[in-house]
């Protein structure tokens, strides 16, 4: 489906991001860098304000809400600062006081989260997932929200654990916030179930440098007069997402991703695509005789990022791995390496990443089962 060929002597990345872009994408970007569509210059030299760059963010921003399936109650927002910066950004908006947040707690990334409410925003720790090690998402039933809460709060998919919400909660007229960073357009949402979302481009979307915020227009009401000018929703819907100058390149390239997910057949098969390529390091992964051990439950593993250990009880564990890593990077599969914060191995097989990749890892995988055991 994606970076098929090997005509550049590209590697297989398996980073957790930034990651790999469709090849046709870098090709296109390639032939348009110099001159973009006889404008004479590069998208990155051209004025914000240009009919070729208004032509740009329009097709990103109509492309985007085609995917999502949303009209114009939800406003699509091309920011800076990544998803980091809307840690603060969503409270600063969206929190009511006395209302407290009802916060889903399954990962650092939420911990991240959490420590920027904690500098003066009310919470409710609807669940956590630190007794388990964050190896599971049980169902959270409705009745488990406070009607009253100023929102809910989760991260879709969790980049360093390997989890994923298969099913969201239904949060009854609460709004529901997500994180989506690392499985944004991977698969089919209904959208109208969130009333934030947002996800740094540089795994699914883009490179690094934009921010995608997709919010329902009311709740951008919520925001305080008072707030900085950049900090409000308000001011980057009023300006289209360039109050002020613009990641202009990212915005470029995060639509022609989206036109090309849109011509792999959407949102359906891009899940189909994924669950497959996860399927072949999952099984490899379990049908190895405890060689290798995912620690996640099977109900919520992510599609996004297999995260895996070699031989985990055994005090050669480390040294596995790492001899595994240094045979992975001589035939050109990086970045396989586990997070510092937990270790062991994992491979981020984002929407661009194909097939031919993942088949690769499993085979290494095997032969490397048979020399170790």
């Amino acid at each position: 489906m994606a970076n098929s060929s090997n005509k550049y002597g590209r590697v297989f990345n398996f980073s957790a991001g930034p990651a790999n872009l469709p090849e046709t994408v870098l090709e296109q970007v390639r032939d348009e860098m110099m001159n973009y569509r006889n404008s004479g210059m590069s998208v990155m030299e051209m004025s914000h304000r240009s009919k070729e760059f208004d032509e740009i963010l329009a097709n990103a921003t109509s492309v985007a809400k085609e995917l999502l399936g949303v009209g114009d109650d939800y406003e699509v927002l091309f920011l800076q600062g990544g998803a980091s910066l809307q840690f603060a950004m969503v409270p600063l908006n969206l929190y009511i006081k006395g209302q407290p947040i009802d916060m889903i707690h399954t990962g650092s990334w939420s911990d991240a989260a959490i420590k920027d409410l904690k500098k003066g925003f009310e919470m409710r720790m609807v669940y956590s997932g630190e007794s388990n090690k964050f190896t599971q998402i049980p169902k959270i039933e409705t009745s488990q929200f406070n009607p009253q809460a100023s929102y809910v709060y989760l991260c879709s998919n969790n980049t360093i654990e390997g989890t994923q919400f298969k099913q969201f909660p239904d949060t009854g007229k609460v709004p529901l916030v997500a994180d989506m960073s690392s499985d944004f357009l991977s698969r089919p949402i209904d959208t109208k179930k969130f009333g934030l979302i947002f996800a740094g481009a540089q795994k699914n979307l883009g490179p690094s440098g934009v921010c995608m915020v997709v919010i329902r227009k009311d709740l951008a009401e919520r925001g305080d007069e008072k707030l900085p000018i950049m900090l409000n929703y308000r001011t980057h819907i009023k300006g289209g997402s360039r109050h002020n100058t613009p990641p202009a390149f990212g915005i470029y390239v995060a639509g022609l991703v989206m036109n090309w997910i849109k011509a792999q057949g959407g949102l359906a098969k891009m899940a189909d695509h994924n669950a497959k390529k996860a399927a072949v390091l999952y099984q490899a992964i379990d049908q190895s005789n405890g060689f290798f051990s995912c620690p996640v439950d099977k109900a919520v593993r992510s599609d996004m990022n297999v995260v895996f250990r070699v031989k985990p009880e055994s005090k050669d564990s480390e040294a596995l791995e790492t001899a595994l890593i240094g045979e992975a990077k001589k035939a050109g599969l990086i970045e396989i390496k586990g997070h510092r914060s937990v270790g062991g191995l994992r491979a981020s097989i984002y929407n661009a990443h194909p097939m031919a990749g993942v088949e690769a890892l499993a085979n290494l995988m095997s032969d490397f089962h048979k020399k170790n055991s």
